[in-house]
């Protein structure tokens, strides 16, 4: 699923009133951190995720959040991502066109 321009402006706008549900520490993408994500991901769809790390680790989180979830990466500001993954039983966001 790729997001068009307008669909992830949408989604920043909305996050900015989420708090992060998931924190990934010291011991990364654990598979208790990525049970976590996926359950967050299947009940809230959009999802802010603290990542404690430094950049290069953090990147290749964000990489592999959205690789191994089919998750879009709606923005990252510091040690912060968004993700967008749509729940195709019941979507709760809808998108503009």
């Amino acid at each position: 699923m790729s997001l068009s321009p307008r669909q992830k402006k949408h989604l920043r706008g909305l996050t900015h009133a989420l708090q992060p549900v998931v924190t990934v520490a010291d011991k990364g993408l654990t598979d208790n951190v990525l049970a976590e994500i996926e359950l967050a991901l299947s009940h809230h769809e959009l999802v802010k995720i603290k990542l404690r790390s430094d950049r290069e680790t953090r990147v290749g989180h964000i990489a592999e959040i959205a690789r191994r979830f089919g998750a879009e990466q709606v923005h990252v500001i510091g040690q912060v991502a968004c993700f967008f993954r749509r729940n195709p039983e019941k979507p709760m966001i809808e998108l503009p066109k």
